[in-house]
């Protein structure tokens, strides 16, 4: 494609662009970085209430006939887990990192997180510390961060083995952050006691992915970022990408210093 002069990316990852490579080629590449973050730090905050409340399960329970056929006034079928005072380590600590910090603490959960890279202080109610006890530490572990060859299967057997056994584990981010066999083995085994994804490692995923099938694990369909208030700000800004390329004044330009 030698004409080719720039790439629009209508998302915030742009991991399907080869970027030094663009670069080389003179190609500028845009992203439309932050029209997805409120609702994906919505989203994570649904997949944890499931897991917490289980209120799809109750529901459906109901409309089964279960609650008029009940010798009680109540039931639950799984624990219901109060989020006050929980710990939630949040590993990604960007635009969405901290918007799903700022839901953490309306609910009353205590916020940890790992270092910036940039050296850039965090807020004086967050706790940093190494990532390894993050994943020691807390209740839920959030992962916010891109997709990087350091990056990848971030989330393995031995990061596992160091998570409480009642741990939640949350990735609305990049599925190739974990090792989905690892994770697999780790709730058939009861090692965590849950996790719910968003996204995974190939999508849609094939019939043998293991987490599938594996005990207490939700996945949905990488819709995280598709409320429509969303997308309307994704084609909002991606036009006025072109746009502003168009006019010789490049803007969202990914790899800029």
């Amino acid at each position: 494609m030698p004409k080719l002069k720039y790439i629009g990316v209508t998302a915030t990852g742009y991991n399907v662009v080869d970027i030094e490579a663009a670069k080389e080629r003179g190609i500028v590449v845009s992203n439309v970085p932050l029209y997805g973050t409120r609702s994906v730090a919505q989203h994570t905050f649904a997949l944890l209430l499931e897991l917490t409340q289980h209120v799809g399960h109750h529901a459906q329970t109901v409309r089964d006939g279960r609650w008029v056929r009940s010798e009680d006034w109540c039931y639950w079928d799984k624990p219901l887990i109060e989020l006050d005072s929980l710990t939630m380590g949040i590993v990604g600590y960007g635009r969405i990192g901290q918007a799903t910090a700022r839901l953490a603490e309306a609910f009353g959960i205590k916020v940890i997180t790992t270092p910036s890279s940039s050296g850039k202080p965090r807020e004086p109610q967050v706790k940093v510390m190494p990532l390894d006890q993050l994943f020691r530490e807390s209740d839920v572990v959030s992962l916010h961060c891109p997709l990087t060859p350091e990056t990848k299967h971030l989330v393995n057997a031995p990061r596992l083995s160091l998570m409480k056994p009642t741990a939640f584990l949350l990735n609305t981010s990049r599925g190739p952050l974990i090792d989905e066999a690892a994770l697999a083995e780790a709730l058939n085994s009861g090692r965590i006691a849950a996790a719910a994804l968003d996204v995974l490692s190939a999508e849609p995923p094939p019939a043998d992915n293991p987490l599938l099938t594996a005990k207490n694990c939700l996945i949905t369909p990488h819709n995280a970022w598709a409320m429509r208030a969303a997308r309307a700000r994704l084609m909002k800004t991606s036009v006025e990408n072109v746009r502003a390329f168009l006019a010789g004044t490049p803007q969202n330009v990914v790899g800029e210093k």
